[in-house]
């Protein structure tokens, strides 16, 4: 018989209440049993919310009509963009919930699984207190079945401590960034059967072999008296609703001992005409599990997963056979002024920025897991992720460390579905060497996963190497030569050199020149895996960090994901069959350079670059420049740059920037030289969104001249009027940063159309619409 759930968890470093092993989360891949009762009920609408704490917050008789009512994900305090005190944030609030079981729930068991909850969760159901669960990165879940009143009214509370705890990662010392709080990620109610699928792991196997096969290891959880024999499980292997292969097998009795639930492996052997992930084409199949008892369905599961073979290897990182060259960016996962509570859309959008606009092929999830929706979007779009446990340099004493390990367990069960993800991180970001604490997690990341190496985040060279790719924080130039033969650079330029998109262009466009720097040089040696450049978007942090506003300004783009020159050098690395790129590392502006304007630097992926000035009689050639392949012999596509004499610029005007690729004109693009703000410009990310109370879209606000393009000393202030079933996230009015950036739109639970004006005191007005559809979410 295998091991009684109940006994096991003793032995394990979890937080007491808590459920051992992390259940599958939510997909978008049905979730319904075979009889169509759903699963897994979305229970993110009609909290309560309360910043602070009262007597009796969890009783189920409390008049909490005082209390706000919100949809989550939620921040407990919406906060400015910047200049802010992390203290506002730092406090005990209570959620509360009403609801009714459903009544397909009779004879079922009922759990609560929480996706993130910022620090700690004391979680009451009816009055009863379940346990306390701390960490805000990692998802826990609680069982609510023997507390439920099956019909009337139940109320599940939860007190949330937002504070940075010394006793929970990744706090103890100093961490260079903000956590914010409240219950930041989807909440869920789940409905399964006394035995019933916890988890599924599909591992594939022989990928480049020409038989390709699948094991689908399924977990399974119910009491330890349970008659095995009763049951059996269908495993089906699909593409697009289409059943490649099938496999049924009648349980035994197995344990896994690094879950201690009963696992049992289906092999799916032979497969025919399987597609591999790649970056090019991220090809994803569904795995769905079904659990038969005495041949009828009772519980149901699926899974994306993706065929490929991805490895570090002496040579580099190869996928499917082929060496790729690793070029990336770190990812926070905070926005202004709701920090990381943000739903779906705008997660998927960061894969998006990063994989389309960027043109990075690798992010890392730095220093922690991240959302399941960028997760998945980064499946689908074909970016691979680095992801690593929670963390900023301080290792605390054994209780803490326990949590750390933990933390390992549940990021890998939870994602190790993921063909994105090619390395588990399972050391404390730049964190000084611990034998037995970094044995311990490695240990268990290779017995929960033996398809995906580990990698460690340091900061010291000499540091002891117990993982197997030696991943570094090297932000020194040029590189130190690798002393491994699996090396990954991990961060480089960042906090070396802070710059704000309000910065002059000798400033910013250095900050380009040391990331292309880093680059050429990652680019000159096989042994450098490749390089993931700190950052990819401007970050909130603590006061002893920063630009003195609370703003870490290291990323290649600003806070609101609008871009800086050094972006341009990144969307510059493409192939030209992808997409042709041309991006300026100048404002055209003759007294923007320090000694006046003189040299012209574009990135892009053309041959041959041509500049003219219209100064009143007509476009006229000023200069042509070739890739500089002298300063950037090893990349692909190095910056251009061209150098101005005064007889060319002895009058002033428009310019216009010409790419070719042969002898074909492939872009162009024209700047004004009459300084003057000509429009202003509101770009929405979406036209359509769902009327569930969370679902958002960022809009983009630009100040342009005549050909569109960035007028970087804009500041004005944007008056705002919303109209119809939404609000407006950010400051009313906003004021321009370098002539750009953002405020974001969340819906009610209403449908309808939805009005964006902005107020200019020049330009007048500008409108976009957006549309609001009406969306059943099975609320209980």
């Amino acid at each position: 018989m295998y091991v009684n759930r109940r006994e096991f968890i003793r032995d394990t470093t979890l937080t007491a209440g808590a459920s051992l092993i992390p259940p599958m989360m939510p997909q978008a891949v049905s979730q319904q049993t075979p009889q169509q009762t759903p699963r897994s009920l979305p229970l993110n609408r009609g909290w309560l919310f309360l910043p602070k704490t009262v007597k009796g917050g969890h009783e189920v008789g409390l008049d909490d009509s005082s209390f706000t009512k919100i949809v989550l994900p939620h921040t407990n305090k919406v906060l400015p963009w910047h200049s802010f005190d992390e203290a506002s944030y730092e406090f005990i609030s209570i959620y509360r919930r009403h609801f009714k079981v459903p009544s397909f729930a009779k004879g079922r068991r009922v759990f609560v699984d929480f996706e993130g909850v910022m620090t700690a969760s004391t979680v009451w159901v009816n009055g009863v207190r379940l346990g306390e669960y701390k960490g805000g990165y990692t998802p826990f879940s609680f069982e609510l079945t023997e507390h439920l009143h099956l019909s009337g009214n139940n109320v599940l509370a939860v007190e949330v401590d937002s504070r940075e705890r010394a006793d929970i990662p990744p706090f103890g010392y100093e961490v260079d960034y903000l956590t914010f709080g409240g219950i930041y990620r989807e909440v869920s109610l789940r409905v399964v059967p006394h035995f019933h699928l916890e988890n599924l792991f599909a591992r594939t196997r022989n990928v480049l072999s020409g038989q390709p096969a699948l094991d689908v290891e399924c977990f399974f959880n119910g009491d330890s008296e349970v008659d095995l024999h009763r049951y059996s499980v269908e495993v089906e292997l699909r593409n697009e609703g289409e059943v490649v292969a099938r496999q049924v097998a009648k349980l035994r009795s197995t344990s896994s001992a690094s879950t201690g639930l009963l696992s049992q492996v289906i092999e799916l052997n032979n497969l025919k005409g399987i597609e591999l992930w790649s970056l090019e084409k991220p090809k994803l199949y569904t795995v769905d599990v079904r659990l038969l008892e005495q041949g009828s369905p009772i519980d149901r599961e699926s899974r994306r997963i993706g065929f490929r073979e991805a490895k570090f290897t002496a040579k580099g990182f190869s996928l499917n056979n082929k060496i790729i060259k690793l070029r990336g960016l770190d990812r926070h996962q905070t926005f202004p002024f709701v920090g990381q509570a943000m739903p779906g859309r705008v997660q998927r959008r960061d894969a998006e920025i990063l994989r389309k606009q960027l043109k990075c092929n690798i992010v890392r999830t730095s220093h922690y897991p991240q959302s399941r929706h960028f997760l998945d979007a980064c499946d689908e779009l074909g970016l691979l992720v680095l992801e690593e446990i929670p963390g900023w340099q301080h290792i605390g004493d054994k209780s803490w460390q326990d949590i750390a390990v933990d933390n390992v367990k549940r990021m890998i069960c939870r994602d190790w579905n993921h063909p994105s993800i090619i390395l588990w991180g399972v050391r404390i970001n730049e964190s000084k060497d611990s034998h037995d604490f970094y044995t311990r997690t490695n240990a268990l990341a290779h017995s929960l996963d033996i398809t995906r190496q580990t990698g460690g985040i340091r900061a010291n060279f000499e540091s002891e190497l117990l993982e197997d790719v030696f991943t570094m924080n090297d932000f020194g130039f040029p590189l130190k030569a690798p002393n491994h033969p699996l090396y990954l650079n991990t961060e480089f330029v960042g906090h070396t050199f802070p710059t704000r998109s309000t910065d002059n262009s000798p400033r910013l466009r250095e900050h380009m020149f040391r990331h292309a720097r880093i680059h050429d040089q990652i680019a000159s040696d096989p042994q450098f895996a490749g390089g993931i450049g700190w950052c990819a978007f401007d970050y909130n942090t603590h006061a002893n960090f920063g630009s003195g506003d609370r703003i870490c300004y290291h990323g290649v783009s600003d806070i609101f994901r609008e871009p800086k020159f050094a972006a341009g050098f990144y969307r510059s690395q493409c192939d030209p069959a992808e997409e042709i790129i041309l991006e300026p590392a100048f404002h055209w502006a003759r007294n923007d350079e320090n000694v006046g304007f003189s040299e012209a630097v574009i990135c892009s992926n053309c041959e041959l670059i041509k500049l003219y000035l219209d100064s009143g009689k007509g476009f006229e050639l000023i200069s042509e420049a070739n890739p500089n392949r002298k300063d950037f012999s090893h990349l692909r596509f190095p910056p251009f740059s061209t150098v101005l004499g005064r007889k060319e610029l002895e009058e002033w005007g428009n310019l216009r920037i010409d790419g070719f690729i042969g002898e074909r004109l492939a872009i162009s693009k024209t700047y004004s030289g009459r300084g003057v703000d000509h429009d202003l410009q509101l770009l929405p990310d979406d036209h359509e969104l769902i009327a569930d109370g969370a679902d958002t879209t960022r809009v983009v606000l630009r100040m342009v001249d005549e050909f569109g393009q960035i007028r970087p000393i804009a500041n004005d202030a944007i008056s705002f009027t919303l109209d119809g079933p939404a609000q407006l996230i950010g400051p009313n009015p906003f004021s321009l940063v370098g002539g750009t950036g953002a405020v974001w739109i969340r819906t009610l639970e209403q449908p309808g159309e939805i009005t964006l004006k902005a107020e200019h005191s020049l330009f007048g007005q500008r409108e976009i619409r957006i549309r609001s559809s009406q969306v059943e979410d099975g609320l209980i």
